[in-house]
């Protein structure tokens, strides 16, 4: 009875988790690009207040696709700035395997999904347990640092398994925070959430 029980729960939680998710894309799809582009602005603006942004060599930034907070302009100001960026790549196993950027006009290329992603040929693989901070993607987040990602659970696996040392940052539009999110245990938790409107930070 107790795993029919369990079971139930775990399939009520993929249910909401799925419904979570389509809400608040379609809502994030229907920004105009003019104010998607405006919004990341002040969500850059945010990060590069805190410390733990501020005083990081080496982070991992994802490359934007579609409605995505947008990373491009806060990409080159690392670059500009100092610091060692590097982006994930879909490798053929599953995993994310962080390459240097140095000229994203150049290293770029389409990649796993359309996403562009650092060519392997012109940049060199970075270590994980190198990098000091992590700015995640999302779908949706909560205010206790949970989040939701979009299924493949790329980023859980590496933060769990590669890269536990990493600071873990969200970045988001307010309209993808929610009270509170139903988490699988899998899930990472995040040590901090910028928005357009607020940071949030919480306990490691």
């Amino acid at each position: 009875m107790q795993t029919t029980d369990n079971n139930d729960m775990v399939t009520t939680q993929t249910t909401t988790r799925r419904a979570l998710r389509t809400r608040i894309l379609t809502a994030r799809d229907a920004l105009a690009p003019a104010e998607r582009h405006r919004l990341s602005g002040l969500v850059h603006s945010n990060l590069w207040k805190l410390p733990s942004f501020a005083i990081a060599a080496t982070v991992l930034l994802y490359v934007d696709f579609r409605s995505e907070v947008e990373t491009m302009a806060l990409l080159r100001l690392c670059l500009l700035t100092g610091k060692t960026v590097a982006v994930p790549r879909v490798a053929d196993n599953h995993r994310l395997i962080p390459y240097q950027l140095t000229a994203p006009d150049l290293e770029l290329i389409p990649g796993a999904y359309g996403i562009l992603e650092p060519d392997p040929v012109r940049c060199l693989a970075v270590a994980p347990a190198a990098i000091e901070l992590v700015v995640l993607p999302g779908s949706v987040f909560d205010e206790q640092g949970g989040r939701l990602g979009y299924g493949g659970g790329y980023y859980d696996r590496f933060l769990a398994n590669e890269a536990p040392q990493a600071v873990r940052l969200g970045i988001a539009f307010e309209l993808q925070v929610v009270p509170s999110l139903p988490l699988l245990a899998h899930d990472q938790r995040l040590h901090g959430l910028v928005t357009e409107r607020r940071t949030l930070a919480f306990p490691a």
